[in-house]
């Protein structure tokens, strides 16, 4: 008889959207996660489709097939589930009919633009990999006067205070009396990259928007308003990688389970 397949618990927990795979780590840590009634000591833990898991004593259920949204993140919101000092989240402005979700990658409080939600932890960590080798565009407002030739030196990359950033493209699309527009495109998406590399090369960031992450573009999507990428367009981009079925399958199997 052929052995069910098994993975890791933790990878688990993020292909059902509970938490991303650090979180789901964190969660085992706390004690909170439990298999077939026993608690969880470690994220290397190997699970099946027949296992039983819960976390804080809730069921986990089997991971539906991934999903993509695109979402306009407006200024004003943390992206994070929780946040300690109370500021308003991304998660709490979504729609109440969206399944749980995790971003792919963050935008700070002052940005706005592009950001990627998915119901599937595993795929969130996906996208996020530099190999994977997308690119986020960003169009940027700044206070003061770039020097072409300096933006032109990122992309051999820099170190700024111990921290080594990678390529850079970034160009001067339209100069006014005391702010320009520049479009900067890079690979990495370090905690507050362009910010840090903008105050390095002496200009103060006021205003940043994501306007692509890889193949996916903001376009027109209104600030808050929400729109689902469709499963063919997410197979192609992702490839073999995720279990994406087409959008006629997944109505099929969304009628099964009514």
């Amino acid at each position: 008889m052929m052995e069910a397949a098994s993975e890791r618990i933790a990878k688990r927990l993020a292909r059902a959207g509970i938490a991303s795979r650090r979180e789901a780590e964190r969660m085992i840590a706390a004690g909170r996660v439990a298999l077939d009634g026993a608690t969880v000591t470690t994220p290397a833990t190997l699970v099946t489709a027949a296992s039983r898991i819960t976390v804080d004593g809730r069921a986990v259920a089997a991971p539906e097939p991934a999903r993509l949204w695109r979402y306009h993140k407006p200024r004003g919101l943390v992206t994070t589930h929780a946040d300690p000092q109370g500021r308003p989240t991304v998660f709490a402005a979504l729609p109440k009919h969206l399944p749980r979700v995790v971003s792919v990658g963050r935008l700070d409080l002052e940005s706005e633009g592009l950001l990627l939600l998915t119901n599937d932890g595993e795929l969130a960590r996906h996208l996020e990999l530099p190999a994977t080798g997308w690119t986020r565009r960003y169009r940027v407002r700044v206070f003061g006067k770039p020097d072409p030739a300096a933006l032109a030196a990122l992309a051999k990359g820099v170190e700024v205070e111990g921290v080594r950033y990678g390529p850079v493209e970034a160009r001067l699309d339209r100069a006014e009396k005391s702010n320009a527009w520049l479009t900067v495109a890079l690979h990495e998406g370090k905690n507050r990259e362009v910010r840090r590399l903008m105050e390095h090369l002496g200009l103060r960031v006021n205003r940043l928007i994501r306007i692509a992450y890889g193949p996916f573009q903001l376009g027109n999507l209104a600030a808050g308003e929400l729109d689902e990428v469709p499963r063919r367009v997410l197979a192609e981009q992702v490839g073999g990688t995720f279990a994406v079925p087409s959008d006629s399958r997944a109505r099929r199997d969304a009628r099964r389970r009514r």
